[in-house]
């Protein structure tokens, strides 16, 4: 079915009309927005606080980002190493998988303010990180 769309002139909305039906672009903008605010309609990941932590394959640990606000998070670890551990200590938190183990963890800590480390605890001279809650 055709469509025609129209740009109203000095204006960011577009008009489609296709076989007599009209939708503006304004509109299903302002309805996303809208749907977004809401928080029983928000995307999950919009409103969870979310981590993601590796070790290995290699000689390698992560976390997603290196600042983050005070808050409950859920950490997710994948562990893809069995000579490594993910270990993580800060302000109330002291949480570790273990060495042998290969395989994805999930973590649900409250972060405080403050400085947070991740090593792996056989290799730590080489395999660290530091987390900043804010």
């Amino acid at each position: 079915m055709p469509e025609v769309v129209h740009f109203a002139p000095g204006s960011s909305a577009a008009t489609i009309t296709t076989v007599g039906a009209t939708v503006t672009a304004r509109f299903l903008a302002a309805a996303i927005a809208t749907a977004l605010a809401v928080p029983g309609l928000a995307p999950a990941a919009t409103r969870n606080n979310t981590l993601i932590a590796t070790d290995g394959p290699g000689f390698t640990i992560t976390m997603s980002k290196k600042t983050v606000k005070a808050g409950t998070y859920v950490i997710t670890i994948h562990d893809r190493s069995a000579i490594h551990d993910f270990h993580l200590t800060g302000p109330g938190v002291n949480k570790t998988t273990s060495v042998p183990a290969i395989g994805t963890t999930k973590w649900k800590v409250k972060l405080k303010k403050g400085t947070y480390h991740f090593v792996c605890d056989p290799h730590r001279a080489i395999m660290h990180g530091i987390l900043k809650v804010t």
